[in-house]
């Protein structure tokens, strides 16, 4: 594929998408590299016109520099961002608030504390991700183990081999002290990749996973 017919495929994406006002998104394409820049008016647009891209056939790599730029009316002080992503938490079953800590700077959120969970994790920036007001989102909260990661490596092949999209024997699985994963090896496309990257994630006694895993 040239660059430019990828070029056009991820702007029909993005034009595509109905949660995405891409009237201020460019695009570049060089080499399966995709660069975004522009503006979006939210937070969770930005995020959105990202995982478009990534659905494009021919994508392997993202230059993110699409730009926050809130409307005179969304703005809000930092002490009410706060208030809504501590209510938000809250009233999300998947997210022990208690064990989340936030500060916010300029609209921008960080997150932190430990969690049992990766999936905890993921919901905690994910309810974050859709409130007004937000610019960005800093996830530095820490997936702690409830488990012993004895017997990790098993977990993870085994839940490779049961995605049918996954061919397990293409993907090498190294365990590292503290419940520490690292994923290699090659998958067709991106959807493949994440699942890689899910299924470590899944197995008890994972606290962190480095997803060397290339699209080829």
């Amino acid at each position: 594929m040239s660059d430019l017919s990828l070029r056009d495929d991820v702007l029909e994406e993005l034009d595509f998408e109905p949660s995405i006002d891409a009237s201020n998104i460019a695009v570049m394409a060089r080499d399966g590299v995709v660069t975004l820049t522009g503006h979006v008016p939210s937070y969770a647009q930005k995020i959105a016109a990202e995982r478009a891209t990534w659905r494009v056939n021919g994508v392997r790599a993202i230059a993110q520099k699409i730009e926050v730029e809130l409307p005179g009316d969304k703005k809000l002080s930092d002490d009410d961002i706060a208030r809504r992503v501590l209510n938000i938490m809250t009233w999300d079953e998947l997210t022990p608030s208690d064990r989340i800590h936030v500060k916010v700077s300029g609209g921008w959120v960080t997150l932190s504390g430990e969690v049992p969970w990766n999936y905890q994790r993921e919901a905690a920036e994910a309810d974050v991700r859709k409130l007004t007001g937000v610019t960005g989102v800093s996830n530095e909260i820490l997936v702690e183990p409830h488990v012993e990661a004895g017997d990790v490596r098993k977990n993870i092949v085994d839940a490779l081999k049961r995605h049918a999209e996954v061919e397990a024997a293409r993907i090498k699985v190294d365990i590292h002290a503290n419940g520490a994963v690292a994923i290699d090896g090659r998958v067709d496309d991106w959807e493949e990749r994440q699942a890689v990257e899910r299924a470590a994630w899944s197995a008890p006694g994972v606290r962190t996973v480095e997803n060397r895993v290339r699209i080829a």
